[in-house]
């Protein structure tokens, strides 16, 4: 049995939420986060804005080892039809395993199941393995920001990309 039939990809609950904050905190890179490096005292993982419906997590032998949070780009009535992934982590120990494209699967699924016609997220442009696996999975690139953020003394682009669904 591979890693991937092993992984059980399921809607977070309540209790979720100490264990995403701790795999936020434990694989925050500049490779994919223009927010500054979480410090204490450290906010709690689930919001009023984003609470456990709002996103999928993987599960393997009974530990979180990712999450993907689906969302609504605005709060405009004329843009409800489109999704937007806001959040995706993939724990460094289970990565290039697929359980990213289970996560990534999983939320077309579920962006689908709830009536959108589009989805759309955006990356990094330096995020070559994300940029990667978007693109595997039927995302292509619909604009590019150039030099939209600082990190770490390089401008790095921002890369929107999307898929009808």
């Amino acid at each position: 049995m591979t890693l991937m039939q092993q992984t059980y990809i399921r809607t977070a609950r309540a209790d979720d939420g100490d264990a995403l904050a701790r795999m936020d905190r434990e694989n925050w890179s500049t490779l994919h986060s223009v927010q500054p490096r979480p410090t204490p005292p450290y906010e709690p993982f689930f919001t009023e804005r984003f609470g456990p419906r709002d996103h999928l997590v993987a599960e393997l032998d009974g530990r979180l080892v990712g999450y993907i949070r689906l969302g609504f780009p605005t709060p405009l009535a004329v843009h409800a039809h489109v999704r937007q992934i806001l959040g995706f982590v993939v724990a460094e120990e289970a990565r290039g395993k697929g359980v990213g494209r289970l996560l990534m699967r999983a939320v077309v699924a579920e962006a689908r199941r709830q009536g959108a016609r589009r989805l759309t997220l955006r990356v990094l442009g330096h995020n070559t393995p994300a940029r990667t696996l978007y693109e595997s999975e039927g995302f292509v690139t619909e604009g590019v920001l150039p030099g939209e953020f600082l990190l770490d003394g390089t401008y790095v682009d921002d890369v929107l990309m999307g898929r009808a669904l």
